[in-house]
């Protein structure tokens, strides 16, 4: 009797741990800096991860901090083992430097985290001005 529940608990340990497995979303960079942009050029960032878990991932929302970046995201499940995507657009209306935020929304392991887009909006001249690096 001692034996079967001892096999009982094993089983019903390994029988959870693979339940509560779900999808990783890897994603190649966190963070992207554009860095000197020309002043109402949008410019646009495709954010590549990869599904490193063992479960489907599904993106129910992205949403950006400010009206000044647009994303778009797969909209189908993004199976163990391939590739999906967040692609934001940031708008460069406003000079100087900018740090935004894009947060992802899913049923993965980690249910939101962060993108960023980082840069520094200038002028035409400023922009195509060779770097003194």
């Amino acid at each position: 009797m001692k034996k079967f529940f001892s096999i009982l608990a094993v089983l019903l340990v390994v029988a959870t741990a693979s339940y509560a497995q779900k999808g990783v979303m890897k994603f190649k960079e966190e963070t992207h800096n554009f860095g000197k942009i020309e002043q109402g050029k949008p410019v646009t960032q495709e954010f590549v991860f990869t599904n490193t878990g063992t479960d489907p991932i599904v993106i129910s929302n992205v949403s950006a901090s400010c009206g000044c970046t647009t994303p778009s995201y797969t909209k189908d499940p993004i199976l163990p083992g391939k590739t999906g995507t967040i692609k934001a657009t940031y708008n460069a209306a406003a000079m100087g430097s900018f740090n935004k935020s894009i947060t992802v929304f899913s049923n993965a392991e980690t249910p939101s985290m962060s993108l960023f887009l980082k840069g520094e909006v200038v002028t035409k001249e400023q922009a195509t001005k060779p770097s003194t690096k």
